[in-house]
């Protein structure tokens, strides 16, 4: 007991709280990593109206953990990367950036595998509503500013078998 008095009057920390705020450390810095887990991949290639082809490694969030986490702590995307979430259902779809740390492009697609519309460079850690224009089977997100330098646009196509592809 005496070494923990002697820690205690020299740290000015009692060891207990010590441990208790290294374990939480710990168990915070996992729970970052977790969400920075990278989901299974497969490649969406986008068609633009001149016939150019952007293939993309695309993380499949299919569960609606892996939709509710999305790109959350993400501290980056390469420029090849994205993300697709694919709906049960044609709905509309709304997403904000609460806990997403880097800019995106949102990519709302019809069951067609058309562009409905696209929110370029969502602001991150906003929780403004950034909405599809209809119903839309799913949302590509991409890195921001990524559709406009590849002149992606509304009305675009989406190759990937979950829009008959």
């Amino acid at each position: 007991m005496l070494a923990f008095q002697r820690f205690e009057r020299r740290h000015g920390l009692h060891p207990l709280f010590l441990c208790l705020f290294l374990t939480t450390c710990f168990w915070l810095s996992a729970a970052v990593q977790a969400q920075q887990a990278k989901l299974p991949t497969e490649e969406v290639t986008v068609r633009t109206a001149d016939g150019t082809q952007h293939v993309f490694v695309t993380e499949m969030a299919m569960t609606r953990e892996q939709q509710a986490d999305g790109m959350m702590f993400r501290t980056e995307m390469a420029p090849n990367e994205g993300m697709l979430f694919i709906f049960p259902q044609p709905r509309r779809a709304s997403f904000w950036m609460r806990n997403t740390l880097i800019p995106l492009d949102m990519v709302f697609v019809r069951q067609n595998g058309r562009i409905a519309n696209i929110v370029a460079n969502a602001t991150p850690q906003t929780d403004t509503s950034r909405r599809s224009q209809g119903r839309v089977k799913a949302v590509f997100e991409i890195p921001g500013g990524r559709a406009a330098e590849l002149g992606i646009r509304a009305g675009d196509l989406i190759i990937h078998p979950a829009f008959g592809g």
